[in-house]
C-alpha cells in the first residue's frame, strides 16, 4: 500500500513557489494601511490580538522565547513581531490558505485585518495608548488539560536529563492497569511543567500483545502497526496538544493494553527532570463509539536522498484499504523540510489537493483538524499522495550544514518525509450515507471527496 519515489533537481530559484505541485506557495504578506489611517495602540487594539492568538505560548514558562503578556514585554520585540506576522510565520499556522480545504478547527492564524493592525502599530511607533483601554489580563492554568478533565491519567517514570551532551531518546512502557476495554473520546500527551523546557517531543503508543496488522473489521477495530512498538496514540510537540475526536468516534483501550512513552530530550545546560503523562477522556463504561479513529503514519525512509546544496522532492503514496473520513493532517519533516502537500488521487484518475503546508517550520508541529462538514470523504482505493520538499541549500536559514548529504534518521539533523493522518475507516453503508448527506447540503462538497 505504501510506495515512494524521488524526484531530484528541484531548481533552487523556485524557492517556496512549488511549481512541481501546480500551486503557488509564496507566503502572503500584509500591506501597511494607506497614509492617514489612525495609528493602532497596544492598549486599544494589539493586546486583544496577542491574547487571542499569542499569549498561550508567549508567556513565562512556555516554549516561546519571550513573553507578550504586557506592553513592557512586547515593545522591545515590536519590529521582530512585525516581520514574523507579515511573513505569516507567527502564529504557527503554516497552511497555504489559497488551495485545498480552507476551514479547520482551532485556526490560530491571524486575519489580514489583524496583521494590518500589528503592522500599522509598529510603523506608527508602537504606542501604548490609554492604559484604561487594556483588556483584562487572561488567567492561565498550566495544570489544565486542553481536552478537559481526564478520566484516566498514565504517567511515565521520572527522567533526569544531563546538563550537557547529545540528545536522548529514552522509552518507557507503563501498564495503566485496565482490566476491561474502555473507549477514549479525547487524548492528550503532555510533559511536566519543567519538562516543557527540554522535551523536543513525546509520543504515546498503545501496545497490545494480541494485536494484528489490520483490524478484524475495517471501521470497527484498532489497527496496530507493530506489536512491540505499538500503535501511535498521541504526541506532544510545540504547537500540538490534545485530540478531541468527532462525535461517536474514539480510540479503543483494550484490557491489558500498555502505554509506550517514546521521548526526545535535549540538553539545556542544567540538570532537568520530567515525568510525561497521557490523559484520556473516556466514554461511560457501557458506551462503545460507532467507529474508531486511527493514525496513519505515512512515511518514506530509505529512499530519502537530499544532496548538498540542492532542493529535492520526495513522493509517498498510500492506498486506502476502505472508505475513510480524514480527520486531521500533520506533516512531519526535519530541519531541511520546506513544504509538504497532501492530495487525493481517485480511482478514476482525478487528483484533488486536500492540504498544503507551504511554510513548514520544524520548531512547530501543528496538527490541522478539518471542520466536521469539510472532512475529506474518500472511497476505498483512493491514493493519498504526499509531496515533500527539502531545502539543503544556503538559503535555508535553519539548515545546520548545506555541505553534507542528508538521509532519513531520528536526529533533527537527519530528515524525514512523513505525515500523521487521522483516519476514520468507514463501512460501505456509512460512507454512502455520509456522501448522500453532504451532497444534500447547499454547496455540499464530497471531498473534499466522493466519486
Amino acid at each position: 500500500m505504501l510506495t515512494a519515489t524521488r524526484l531530484r533537481r528541484v531548481p533552487p530559484l523556485v524557492g517556496l513557489c512549488l511549481l512541481a505541485f501546480g500551486v503557488a506557495a509564496v507566503p502572503a504578506t500584509a500591506r501597511a494601511a494607506e497614509p492617514g489611517a489612525g495609528v493602532p495602540t497596544f492598549a486599544g487594539d494589539v493586546a486583544a490580538i496577542f491574547q487571542a492568538k499569542c499569549q498561550a505560548c508567549h508567556r513565562p514558562g512556555m516554549m516561546a522565547p519571550m513573553s507578550l503578556l504586557t506592553y513592557q514585554d512586547a515593545r522591545p520585540w515590536a519590529r521582530a513581531i512585525r516581520q514574523r506576522v507579515m511573513l505569516r510565520e507567527m502564529p504557527p499556522w503554516h497552511l497555504d490558505k489559497t488551495v485545498g480545504i480552507t476551514r479547520y478547527k482551532d485556526d490560530r492564524s491571524l486575519t489580514d485585518e489583524q496583521i494590518d493592525t500589528i503592522v500599522r502599530w509598529v510603523d506608527g511607533g508602537a504606542p501604548l495608548g490609554n492604559p484604561a483601554d487594556l483588556p483584562p489580563p487572561l488567567e492561565f492554568n498550566d495544570d489544565e488539560w486542553t481536552i478537559g478533565v481526564p478520566d484516566l491519567i498514565v504517567t511515565s517514570p521520572e527522567a533526569v536529563m544531563y546538563p550537557e551532551g547529545s540528545d536522548w531518546w529514552p522509552s518507557y512502557v507503563v501498564d495503566p492497569g485496565l482490566t476491561e476495554t474502555r473507549y477514549a473520546r479525547a487524548v492528550e500527551t503532555r510533559p511536566s511543567q519543567e519538562g516543557r523546557e527540554f522535551v523536543h517531543h513525546a509520543i504515546a503508543s498503545l501496545i497490545d500483545p494480541e494485536a494484528r496488522d489490520t483490524p478484524a473489521r475495517l471501521g470497527q477495530g484498532e489497527p496496530v502497526i507493530d506489536p512491540l512498538e505499538g500503535a501511535y496514540l498521541s504526541e506532544y510537540a510545540p504547537g500540538k496538544y490534545g485530540d478531541i475526536f468527532p462525535e461517536n468516534t474514539g480510540r479503543a483501550l483494550k484490557a491489558g493494553v500498555k502505554i509506550r512513552f517514546s521521548m526526545h530530550y535535549f540538553a539545556t545546560g542544567r540538570e532537568m527532570r520530567d515525568r510525561t503523562s497521557v490523559g484520556f477522556v473516556l466514554y461511560p463504561k457501557d458506551v462503545e463509539p460507532e467507529s474508531y479513529i486511527t493514525d496513519l503514519f505515512i512515511h518514506e525512509n530509505d529512499t530519502i536522498d537530499i544532496p548538498p546544496g540542492e532542493m529535492t522532492r520526495t513522493d509517498t503514496y498510500y492506498s486506502l484499504p476502505a472508505a475513510a473520513r480524514i480527520i486531521s493532517y500533520q506533516p512531519h519533516l526535519h530541519l531541511r523540510g520546506k513544504a509538504q502537500c497532501m492530495e487525493a488521487i481517485y480511482r478514476d484518475g482525478r487528483v484533488e489537493m486536500l492540504s498544503c503546508v507551504d511554510r513548514f517550520d520544524f520548531n512547530w508541529h501543528v496538527a490541522y483538524h478539518y471542520e466536521d462538514d469539510v472532512m475529506p470523504l474518500l472511497p476505498a482505493g483512493t491514493m493519498l499522495h504526499l509531496i515533500s520538499i527539502h531545502d539543503n541549500t544556503v538559503t535555508n536559514r535553519r539548515n545546520p550544514d548545506p555541505t553534507v548529504w542528508v538521509g532519513w534518521g531520528q536526529r533533527s539533523i537527519d530528515d524525514m518525509a512523513a505525515a500523521h493522518i487521522g483516519v476514520q475507516y468507514l463501512a460501505d453503508e456509512d460512507y454512502e450515507r455520509m456522501v448522500a448527506e453532504r451532497s444534500a447540503r447547499p454547496q455540499g462538497r464530497l471531498s473534499a471527496g466522493g466519486e
